[in-house]
């Protein structure tokens, strides 16, 4: 085990270095999960921080119950990494932005056969289908901008010389209704493993979990119809959910809440939108303190409410919707932009460090942003 991961107390683990930005409610809030019943393990990750009641960062391995409050709301949150038919060296961010125009509105009828194609039963939420939504969540062009591991990009299919897109998006509102109905009829208490309750929650879990991967491919096919462009997706990973899980032998269920699975194959772990990301291939044979999870991205530092405060007087609106590597930042709505700068979240480094140094991960290439998208403030034109 690296010096990086510390054990807090029996069954609690913490993937972070000392200048890895961890603050103490989010400490308190993984040691509580420890306490759950039927709960043997938890650990957190370097982007660990507060969430509502149970913290965002996390993964936790719990035997004969599951914990629906643990994965949230946006069951099936994830990253979806699409390689293009974009040209870095003609398609700047300038122009990318002209033809994307806006993408926050259904999607036309012209896309119900492809709608249709995904198979999802419930036709309730089809309307949120190929649109990103709000707090954290975006779509981001990106760049190659150094690869660590040359045989390993090769062999996933990487070219420097087509752009990436990367789409952070979940199952929208649907997740939030399994939610609701969960907290209606139990609250915060867990559903016996063996209960048709258990039952009927998994199996809307699992629809969330296809109805989030289907959300992410049409905003990327959304996107690329725009630009005229081609792509095929290289990976897709949920960091929200709950599966069946055998640790040290024992059966349960490892829930992940902003974890991403460090079982599943290379991953991309992003920064802010101000920051790069890093495509990693998690080292599985050392996951077992980590719950064989890796961080999902940089983690806030500071509080969407106070964001905002600190930073209208030092930047503009439009001075925000520039980057320091020149990349250019779609969001029309000013609340947002404050909430989702780079200064309110960690250094991508410094949690990419920490897990590199407990020994979970490689590093196979750095992105570089290149455009980020989270809303035109209208609907489609």
């Amino acid at each position: 085990m690296g010096t990086a991961m510390q054990t807090l107390a029996e069954g609690i683990t913490l993937c972070a270095l000392a200048d890895t930005w961890i603050e103490g409610e989010a400490l308190r809030q993984l040691k509580q999960t420890a306490t759950l019943p039927g709960m043997r393990r938890v650990a957190g990750m370097p982007d660990l921080h507060p969430g509502r009641g149970y913290p965002v960062g996390a993964a936790f391995f719990s035997v004969g119950h599951i914990y629906p409050a643990l994965i949230g709301g946006d069951i099936g949150c994830g990253m979806a990494l699409w390689q293009t038919s974009l040209d870095p060296r003609r398609d700047s961010a300038t122009k990318l932005v002209k033809q994307l125009g806006s993408i926050d509105c259904p999607l036309d009828d012209s896309w119900q056969a492809q709608i249709a194609s995904f198979q999802l039963a419930d036709a309730d939420y089809t309307a949120a289908l190929g649109t990103i939504g709000s707090g954290n969540h975006f779509a981001e062009v990106q760049r190659l901008d150094e690869v660590y591991d040359a045989s390993a990009v090769t062999a996933l299919g990487l070219d420097e010389n087509r752009l990436q897109l990367l789409v952070h998006s979940g199952s929208r509102g649907l997740g939030q209704a399994i939610l609701e109905l969960h907290m209606i009829a139990h609250g915060y208490n867990p559903l016996a493993a063996d209960s048709a309750a258990c039952a009927a929650y998994l199996h809307r879990h699992d629809h969330a979990l296809r109805f989030a991967e289907a959300n992410r491919a049409l905003i990327a096919q959304r996107m690329l119809a725009r630009w005229k462009a081609d792509g095929h997706c290289m990976l897709d990973v949920n960091h929200n959910l709950v599966s069946p899980a055998c640790i040290e032998g024992e059966h349960g269920w490892l829930h992940r809440k902003g974890a991403t699975p460090g079982d599943a194959g290379p991953v991309v772990i992003p920064g802010s939108r101000g920051d790069y990301s890093y495509l990693v291939q998690p080292v599985q044979e050392a996951g077992l303190p980590a719950l064989y999870s890796l961080a999902h991205g940089a983690g806030r530092k500071w509080a969407r409410k106070d964001c905002k405060g600190r930073l209208e007087r030092r930047y503009t609106a439009a001075q925000l919707g520039r980057t320091r590597f020149g990349s250019h930042v779609v969001c029309e709505d000013r609340e947002l932009l404050y909430e989702e700068a780079p200064e309110a979240y960690k250094p991508i480094t410094s949690v990419v460090n920490a897990l590199e140094q407990a020994g979970l991960l490689r590093k196979l290439a750095r992105l570089a942003p290149v455009l980020t998208y989270k809303t035109s403030g209208e609907c489609c034109r």
